[in-house]
């Protein structure tokens, strides 16, 4: 048996889609212009795919930053900060994100996978009891796999899944870790968090929630469904990314647990990988204060939201089930989104396809982010596109049109 037999199927279906001239795992932007723009193919493009939410990689307060924390103290920090040490950067981007949430403590990872990888795996052990949304990402999933505590999931977005899980562990001595995500990047929908939290607590388990799309798109002062539904001061840990809304790589987790620190010396995803360069912790820095005084950009992505949602479901195309800054068209099935991302590529609008990994329901679809950055006419022409190609292929019924004369 080869290496690659056991990947045979895909191997095979990857050569079938790249042979029909598709292939999206492969595209090249051979040049960025903008947060909502770029040249791919020779084409100028419109991107709806890049969960760049707040539009903040073109900040130029944020670019300013990068560049000078670079000409001071280098592109990398070449080791792990348990073994080359914290920049000042890093220890102030800590503090500044423990004071965003109101929490004490707080550890900076290098990607967001890897804060919920080592998180999580750190966390719950053998003897104890890691319950997990059904739809959780990846990371989530891959924490499941480096831990040896016992691994539950219960119904997406379903309270009493979860209540009848947690009952049947009510006499079991080890620790129960519950772990959600504010939105759900696959589908865009957001959890009953209120609900969630109040079953954990009435267990006595522990609450871990993974904002990283909700981080600035949610809650008052942009902290996500914690602070949306009024629950920040009752989760245990808040994991997130900074390759969202703040425009730039990376992942923390904040927490008021005393001990917290500990986690540092226990969690290999930290310990062991190189920290953070320093031009990204100036970014983050500069990107978490424009998220703090500039709360109009998240009126402006919600707008952004409604003019996208609306548009599509308003033509007949079946949706995830609320609005969201990830907006997703379903799709009958794979062949079907495989064509009709080619052909929104080659229309110059850029979107993801879901559906080569794993999806809510092994339901293909076309996966759309929004940011603050896109204009009206823009999302507007996002729609239009749509809904020709959609009508070309059958997916939605032809409009019908008024008679003349």
């Amino acid at each position: 048996m080869g290496l690659f037999d056991r990947h045979a199927q895909l191997l095979d279906f990857y050569r079938g889609v790249q042979a029909s001239g598709a292939d999206p795992i492969g595209v090249t932007m051979e040049r960025v212009l903008s947060p909502t723009e770029a040249i791919i193919n020779g084409k100028r493009t419109l991107l709806v795919g890049t969960n760049n939410y707040f539009g903040l990689t073109f900040d130029p307060a944020c670019i300013e930053a990068a560049v000078e924390a670079t000409k001071a103290e280098g592109t990398g920090t070449t080791g792990s900060r348990i073994l080359n040490g914290s920049y000042t950067d890093h220890t102030d981007l800590e503090r500044e994100l423990a004071d965003f949430y109101g929490m004490k403590h707080c550890m900076v990872f290098t990607t967001g996978y890897q804060a919920n990888l080592g998180l999580i795996s750190t966390l719950v052990g053998e003897g104890d009891y890691l319950i997990i949304d059904a739809d959780s990402h990846a990371s989530i999933y891959d924490a499941c796999k480096q831990t040896q505590a016992t691994i539950i999931r219960f119904k997406h977005n379903d309270p009493a899944s979860l209540e009848a899980r947690l009952r049947r562990l009510d006499k079991e001595k080890g620790n129960k870790l519950v772990v959600v995500e504010g939105i759900y990047s696959m589908l865009g929908d957001t959890a009953p968090l209120k609900e969630f939290v109040a079953v954990t607590k009435r267990h006595g388990a522990y609450i871990m929630v993974d904002e990283a799309h909700s981080l600035g798109a949610l809650g008052e002062h942009g902290r996500g469904l914690v602070e949306e539904v009024g629950v920040l001061d009752e989760v245990d840990f808040v994991v997130g990314t900074f390759s969202k809304t703040l425009g730039a790589i990376g992942g923390f987790a904040v927490s008021n647990h005393d001990g917290f620190d500990v986690l540092r010396l226990a969690t290999r995803a930290y310990m062991f990988t190189a920290s953070l360069p320093p031009s990204i912790v100036a970014s983050v820095r500069a990107a978490l204060r424009v998220v703090r005084a500039r709360p109009e950009l998240k009126t402006k992505l919600w707008a952004n939201v409604a003019t996208l949602y609306d548009g599509l479901a308003a033509a007949g195309f079946t949706l995830g089930p609320q609005h969201g800054p990830v907006v997703a068209v379903q799709l009958p099935d794979l062949p079907t989104a495989i064509a009709l991302w080619r052909a929104l590529l080659d229309e110059g609008v850029y979107v993801n396809i879901a559906g080569l990994q794993a999806t809510p329901g092994g339901v293909p679809l076309m996966r759309c982010s929004l940011s603050a950055a896109h204009s009206k006419a823009q999302l507007e022409q996002v729609v239009d596109t749509f809904v020709r190609l959609g009508t070309s292929f059958g997916l939605l019924k032809p409009l019908k049109r008024a008679a003349v004369g």
